[in-house]
């Protein structure tokens, strides 16, 4: 594979300083993404943490184009971006949707399910950081079980299963989907360059650090990344056309309660009495990772 550093090195995309929380992954993912993609390309962004941090007009983060637009119509504004690109003769032209969890798993799942559906040529990039970060850390499909928030605080912590978005979005049978771990960038360059140059639409989600919506360190959010594909919480994936194929797979056995332990909005289940929520959270995650293995050696049947 070619060295994919060198070029962020030597060709930024994005300008000095970011309206960022120290250690958050938005600031990182994209000045990898732009890197690749280049100044033509045109971001259209929804309400989320990115929206804050390109900075409001006429600040501009990225050396590209910004559309921000509604919550739930990130995907309908792009394909309407798109359909001119085209009318106009420029159809090399990149439309890119940066988002959060919740402008995707939850109030923009329609505009972006009927955008793939459709086979729009947009590549559409998550950032999950399982939670409403940019609005006070609401609860959204995307939290983890076990995981506080302030809708769901103390006690009251999420009691439910995060939606499958990759099983949803792998459903409606496009050209390319995948999973990335700004702790593995070799891997997730690798995937940037990959859907660049796919046609049709296409979804990337990334592990979103968050430091003050999943209380860590900011120091650690590289760290905790790597723990939580370690620990088979968050898998490195590709689908294409429906089939699987597991990017990493983890040499060690790590627990699930490696990368929870190191976050403060799961330290309430490390007090006495709540061992068997710990043990639910590994079988679930044991069940997802089996599941995968099965997806991926049903493609190759």
């Amino acid at each position: 594979m070619e060295p994919l550093y060198d070029f962020v090195i030597k060709d930024e995309k994005v300008h000095p300083g970011a309206l960022s929380c120290r250690g958050c992954g938005w600031s990182l993912l994209v000045r990898h993404l732009a890197s690749i993609l280049g100044e033509e390309t045109i971001y259209v962004i929804p309400a989320c943490c990115f929206s804050i941090i390109a900075g409001p007009y006429p600040l501009n983060e990225i050396k590209g184009s910004i559309v921000h637009t509604l919550f739930a119509a990130s995907p309908a504004t792009a394909t309407g971006v798109r359909a001119a690109l085209d009318r106009q003769g420029k159809t090399d032209v990149l439309v890119v949707v940066l988002a959060g969890d919740g402008a995707t798993f939850d109030i923009g799942i329609q505009s972006m399910s009927g955008a793939a559906s459709r086979g729009e040529n947009i590549l559409y990039i998550v950032n999950n950081n399982g939670a409403y970060m940019n609005t006070g850390i609401q609860t959204s499909t995307a939290t983890p079980y076990g995981a506080v928030t302030t809708t769901n605080p103390g006690a009251a912590y999420k009691k439910s299963w995060p939606k499958d978005l990759m099983g949803i979005v792998g459903a409606h049978n496009i050209p390319y989907a995948a999973t990335g771990s700004l702790a593995f960038m070799e891997d997730l360059r690798a995937k940037m360059a990959r859907a660049r140059d796919t046609e049709g639409f296409r979804l990337l989600m990334i592990d979103g650090p968050c430091p003050p919506g999943h209380k860590t360190d900011p120091a650690l959010s590289i760290s905790i990344g790597r723990l939580a594909v370690e620990t088979k919480m968050y898998p490195l994936f590709e689908i294409e056309h429906m089939k699987y194929k597991i990017n990493y797979v983890p040499e060690r056995n790590y627990l699930v309660t490696e990368c929870m332990k190191v976050q403060g909005r799961f330290r309430h289940l490390f007090k006495e009495g709540n061992e068997h929520i710990l043990k639910d959270i590994q079988e679930h995650t044991d069940n997802t990772w089996s599941r995968l293995l099965e997806m991926e050696k049903m493609s190759h049947n």
